[in-house]
């Protein structure tokens, strides 16, 4: 992450820059990509009156830059307070991520879940087993008619002339058959 700390008619003390930076590490519990920040001091004197506007520009990677103007009359007050809001909009970026976060595979192997699936899929082993495609070049339904009617199999999938994939499967009737 990089920082710059500029200052706008005002001299930039080492414990204005420590306070700046010490701030800027609270940004960092976040966890989200923060490229660059950039803090801007001015001062300006208004009827006699002094006040300070702090800025906090941040630019954050998969989202829009962020940017947070805070101005009062005492310069530490108006750094906490741009903290404060920077830290409510990374805060809420950061609870989007982790809210609308699917479940991994991982976490789905680890749980119980998974475990009931796979003692159904256990069960079921007996009754399924893979069959392989014998061939893949497209077949006339009558061909495949004629196939299945001298094998021993229930059905036949296979590629017609239009390249769609078909099941040819025999009937409960005798000598019926039903095509999908």
């Amino acid at each position: 992450m990089n920082t710059s700390i500029v200052g706008r008619h005002i001299e930039l003390t080492e414990p204005i820059k420590d306070y700046i930076n010490s701030s800027i590490e609270i940004f960092k519990k976040y966890n989200l990509d923060i490229i660059s920040v950039n803090s801007i001091i001015s001062q300006e004197e208004k009827n006699g009156r002094k006040a300070f506007t702090f800025e906090f520009t941040l630019n954050i990677a998969h989202i829009d830059t962020v940017v947070v103007k805070q101005k009062d009359k005492d310069l530490y007050a108006a750094i906490d307070i741009a903290v404060d809001r920077v830290s409510k909009v990374l805060r809420r970026h950061h609870d989007k991520i982790t809210g609308h976060r699917a479940t991994k595979l991982s976490e789905v192997a680890s749980s119980e879940i998974a475990d009931a699936i796979a003692s159904e899929l256990e069960k079921l082993d007996s009754e399924i087993f893979p069959v392989r495609l014998t061939s893949y070049k497209p077949i006339d339904i009558e061909e495949a008619l004629e196939d299945l009617k001298v094998s021993d199999a229930s059905f036949k999938v296979f590629y017609d002339k239009d390249d769609n994939m078909r099941v040819l499967y025999k009937s409960k009737e005798e000598g019926k058959f039903g095509l999908y």
